[in-house]
C-alpha cells in the first residue's frame, strides 16, 4: 500500500495536510446506493475518507447492471447495500466500510439518533416526507446533510448544514512579485 503522502498526493496539494487530515476522519452515511449515492461515496472513498455506513433495503436487479457500475449479473438478487459496500472496500482498503440492510425511510422514522454518529450523510432518492425529518435530525445532531436526486442525465443537489467558515492562508505558497524598476521607453 502506498503511503499516505504518496497515495493522496493530488489532493494534498488542494487542501493540504490539515485538510486531508479531517477526510481522514470523516464518517459518511450514504442512503440508498443507486448511481447517484454509489458515484458520491466512491469519490469520498477514493479521497481516503475515514469510514462510510451504506443503507439500502433493497436487492439488486437486472435493471441495475446498466446504470451503476459497481454491481454485475453475478450480484442480481443480492443485498444492494453489501454489494456496493464490498466494491467501495476494495477501492480503498484504508477505508472502514460497513453496511446495514434496512430501508432509509425505516430508519429515519424508527431509530433518528443513528444519524448523530456521523460527520456526513448523503441521501440520495428520498420522498420528501422523509426528507424533512432527515433534515431536522440532523441539524439537531449537527451533522451536514447532502440530498441528491437524480432524474436521467438531470438532478438536483441540496446542502443542509449550518453556516461554517473555514479562512485558512497559505503563506507557503508565495508568489513572486516581478516588477521592472527602470522599464524602457518601448514598455511605457
Amino acid at each position: 500500500m502506498a503511503e499516505p503522502k504518496t497515495k493522496y498526493d493530488r489532493q494534498l496539494r488542494i487542501w493540504g495536510e490539515q485538510g486531508q487530515a479531517a477526510l481522514e476522519k470523516a464518517s459518511i452515511c450514504l442512503l440508498n446506493c443507486g448511481p447517484t449515492g454509489s458515484e458520491t461515496l466512491k469519490n469520498l472513498v477514493l479521497g481516503g475518507v475515514g469510514s462510510i455506513t451504506v443503507v439500502d433495503g433493497s436487492k439488486v436487479e437486472v435493471g441495475d447492471l446498466g446504470n451503476n457500475f459497481m454491481v454485475d449479473e453475478s450480484s442480481v438478487g443480492q443485498p444492494k447495500a453489501k454489494t456496493v459496500c464490498s466494491f467501495l472496500q476494495e477501492l480503498n482498503d484504508a477505508v472502514k466500510a460497513k453496511f446495514i440492510e434496512e430501508h432509509p425511510e425505516t430508519l429515519i422514522d424508527t431509530n433518528p439518533s443513528f444519524f448523530s454518529q456521523f460527520t456526513l450523510v448523503v441521501a440520495t432518492q428520498l420522498v420528501e416526507e422523509s426528507m424533512v425529518k432527515l433534515d431536522r435530525i440532523c441539524r439537531e445532531a449537527n451533522v451536514m446533510l447532502i440530498f441528491a436526486r437524480s432524474y436521467g442525465l438531470t438532478g438536483l443537489v441540496r446542502i443542509s448544514v449550518k453556516e461554517h467558515t473555514v479562512v485558512e492562508s497559505k503563506p507557503d505558497h508565495f508568489l513572486d512579485d516581478l516588477r521592472l524598476n527602470n522599464p524602457w521607453p518601448e514598455l511605457v
